[in-house]
Order: structure tokens, then sequence, then C-alpha cells
């Protein structure tokens, strides 16, 4: 796609900057972050892309080649949400960050978004057009913002304009991201640490199942609140306590009675599993054993079905069916769930069989034919040549 020609046919004059930021896969540790656990993504090679140049309108005209709706926005009216679902929202909650820190705009931006990311997939589209427009605005306003601070503003634009109540672990994997590496990041203090995806003969194979997910739905937040339930329930026995990441196995077995509320103490249950388990897939990642990895994620996925309920019956059947494929070392949900895609370590050779099988009987349970893409690991947030 040319999309230097679509922005001047779009807007009737040639865009002047063009930024990227990619989605993402998680590999492990899946609904952690908003428990200050450990996460262990990716960054993906398909992404948002943003085009734009000065209008001298004193406005900021967003258009984008996969939302036919054009908002155009007075330099005035940055600071607040949009109608609950506008896309806009997620480049403008990036926006009104930096107008709320006294960053000026002055005469005005046409904008324009292209993704390759699978919109409702689960691979963070929202994330990465979050972090696209915050790198992009850091680059125009000379903030001087860090990375890290880029995720925060994406995360905060997700809570206060998408009115989802994120982790941050989508917005850092988008904006740190580097290639053949995933990032084993702590979510409570942001340490983080790049580890090479060693993984000679093996390949990511990520899977669509075409069944949308939609953390806007409520079912997000009330996971997270959930979560925040179990935390002020056990604080009965640790006072200090203040997010579930902290227990290990251990501590957790001695002090759970204190939940009283039994999908609470489900949801811990399944935090405090899957912190130890993406610390242990961590380890055995660096320790070339691919074997236990892959247990690991197989286990993940019985976890979020079983305790975390965050599955339903498209990941299921999609994950379950991948278990059955000889060459298949593990297989999982990743992202939000309530649908979007699982995430499967496939030997290279049986990679054909897996998409054939696995596609044919995924199909045949849910009448949904689903997408398969054999995941190239990226870099993060950057600038494009023009």
């Amino acid at each position: 796609m040319d999309l230097n020609q679509s922005f001047v046919d779009v807007f009737g004059h040639r865009a002047e900057q063009a930024f990227f930021a990619p989605g993402r896969v998680n590999l492990i540790g899946e609904h952690v972050d908003y428990n200050g656990g450990h996460v262990f993504p990716c960054a993906l090679s398909f992404g948002t892309r943003l085009l734009l140049a000065p209008n001298d309108q004193n406005l900021l005209r967003f258009r984008s080649l996969n939302v036919a709706a054009a908002v155009d926005l007075p330099l005035d009216r940055l600071t607040s949400p949009l109608a609950k679902g506008s896309w806009v929202n997620y480049p403008l909650g990036c926006i009104a960050q930096f107008v709320r820190r006294g960053y000026r705009l002055h005469g005005g931006y046409d904008l324009l978004f292209w993704g390759d990311v699978p919109a409702g997939a689960g691979l963070s589209s929202s994330a990465a057009i979050e972090v696209v427009t915050a790198f992009a605005f850091n680059h125009l306003l000379e903030a001087g913002c860090s990375r890290a601070d880029l995720a925060r503003i994406g995360q905060q634009s997700e809570h206060e304009f998408a009115g989802v109540s994120c982790g941050i672990m989508d917005q850092f994997a988008s904006a740190f991201g580097r290639k053949d590496h995933a990032i084993y990041l702590d979510c409570t203090t942001l340490d983080f640490e790049y580890v090479p995806l060693q993984m000679d003969g093996v390949r990511l194979v990520v899977a669509n199942t075409h069944s949308p997910h939609k953390l806007d739905s409520g079912a997000y937040n009330e996971r997270v609140a959930q979560c925040r339930e179990a935390v002020e329930q056990l604080r009965s026995s640790s006072p200090s306590l203040q997010n579930l990441a902290e227990l290990d196995a251990q501590r957790f077995a001695r002090i759970r009675e204190a939940i009283k509320d039994p999908v609470a103490l489900r949801r811990a249950t399944h935090v405090v599993a899957e912190c130890q388990r993406t610390v242990d897939a961590v380890r055995a990642l660096k320790a070339g054993d691919l074997l236990r990895f892959g247990r690991l994620m197989n286990e993940s996925h019985v976890s979020l079905r079983d305790d975390y309920e965050v599955t339903g019956p498209y990941l299921d059947a999609m994950a379950e069916e991948a278990w059955k494929v000889r060459g298949v070392i593990g297989s999982r949900m990743t992202g939000g769930g309530f649908g979007g895609c699982t995430v499967s370590l496939v030997r290279e050779e049986a990679v054909p069989t897996f998409v054939e099988r696995v596609g044919e009987a995924y199909s045949a349970r849910t009448g949904i034919a689903p997408d398969f893409y054999v995941a190239e690991i990226g870099d993060g947030a950057r600038i494009l040549d023009i």
C-alpha cells in the first residue's frame, strides 16, 4: 500500500513525517500486569503507521484507512473523550496527556493512520495506535519523554478515554520491542530484560479465532475489580499487601482462606500461579528447555480457562485442537481473552500440518474460518522514512 499517495488522496497535500508502532503477542504471564507481576511479551513485525503534516487550520483532522469515521477537532477540545466506541479516543487520549502537561499545538495537523494488526484479535491494535501517537507527538513537541513515559501515556489514554483498566504490558512492549527478543518485564517496577528468542527449528504461530474480544465490554474491568477485592480481603492477614503478585505459592496457601468470595479466590489463584509460571518459563527458555516452556504455556491456558474464566469456547477449541497436533510444543490464549488469538510453539516442519489440521478442526467445531500468522518478532516504536 502506498501510504504517501493515500495521504495525498485524503488531505490533498503530502505527508511530512511518518511513524510506526507494533502490536504484540504475550508468550506467557496473562492478566498479571495489572496485578504487579512479570510478563513476557514480544513486539510483532506488523503494527500501526501514522503519517502527518501541519494544516494551519487550528484543527486535528483524524483519518484512518481502517475505519471510515473521520473526525476533526479544534485545538481547544483535545482533553475530553469522544463518544464511547470512537476509534479516535485511542490517539486523542495520548495527545490529551501532552496538552495537560502544558504542551501546546500550533496551527493543527492532519493525521492518517493505517494498521495491519487485526482489530479485536488480542494482539494490541489499541496499544499500537496509542504508542505511535505518543511517539509522534513526543517527537513533534520535543517533549523529551522516555519510552517508559510513552508507555504510561498510552496506558493512561486506555484508562481515561477507552474505559479499559489495562496494565502496562501492551504499551510497554510496543514502545520497547526488539527484533528476535522477548521482554521479561516486572510490571511493578518496570525493570526489564531482553531475552533472545533462541528457538532453532521452532516457530511462533498466532491463530486468530475471528471471535473478536471487546475489552471495553466490562468483563476485563470486572476481572481487575475482582483481583482488587481479593487483595482487600487478604489484607486482614497481610495488611501491607498491595498486589497479588507479591505472594508466592507458599504464602498464598497460608492466607488464602481470608478471601471469602469464591470468585475472587479463583482469580487470585490464577494470578499467583501465573506469576510463578512466567518466572519458570523464562528460566526454561534461557536453559534451552522448550518442552518445559511449552508445558507451562498449556498450564497457563488451563488456568485462564478454569480459574480466570477468560477463554471461552473459541479460544478453548483453538488451543485444544493445537494440543492434538504432533510437533506442537505448547499453545495458549494470548491477550485479554474473551476471543482473539492463541499463540503456539510449533516445530518448523510441522507448521503446514498444524495450519491445515487445526484450521479444519476449528472450523468444524465453530463454523468460523481462522487465520494463522507465523510471527516475526520486530522492533518497537520508531520514525519511518517518508
